[in-house]
């Protein structure tokens, strides 16, 4: 329930949607996604925010299925977010573009973790998510991701 509209305590629990002010809430959209992934960018230190910054950004509901197919997944809720990319650790001079390197972030699978969490900031988890797409651009160790998303504290 909206933490400022609060049930009287003789109220009916079986009251509809409508009367408790859910009814109008929507699920976040591609967009909200996407303002909270550029937000996680732009807190990053600066040696990186300017790389991480030139990625490219998509943020569709699912991966796609030839995606889900390439890496031997069969429910697409357990793929939050995917580096499509070499990494800079492995990149050479002689690689030709084969498109924009970028990350894809999956709408729905990061709703349905963060519902089924249901005790972190949807902002905290989509910077986690994003975070953990940039260490496989940048190979980021495991103390390089520690150093900049403190996601356990």
């Amino acid at each position: 329930m909206p933490p400022e509209q609060e049930l009287p305590e003789d109220a009916d629990s079986s009251r509809d949607a409508d009367s408790t002010g859910w009814a109008e809430v929507a699920a976040p959209d591609a967009e909200v996604i996407e303002a909270l992934a550029r937000a996680a960018v732009a807190a990053l230190p600066a040696p990186y925010r300017a790389a991480a910054a030139g990625l490219s950004l998509r943020v569709v509901d699912l991966a796609p299925d030839h995606i889900l197919d390439a890496l031997k997944i069969d429910d697409p809720y357990d793929l939050t977010g995917l580096y499509d990319g070499i990494p800079l650790t492995e990149a050479s001079v002689a690689d030709q573009p084969q498109g924009p390197q970028g990350i894809w972030l999956f709408r729905r699978a990061i709703l349905d973790e963060w519902v089924a969490r249901g005790d972190v900031a949807l902002g905290d988890l989509v910077a986690n998510v994003m975070v953990h797409e940039l260490a496989h651009h940048f190979g980021w160790t495991d103390a390089q991701i520690a150093a900049i998303d403190r996601w356990w504290e």
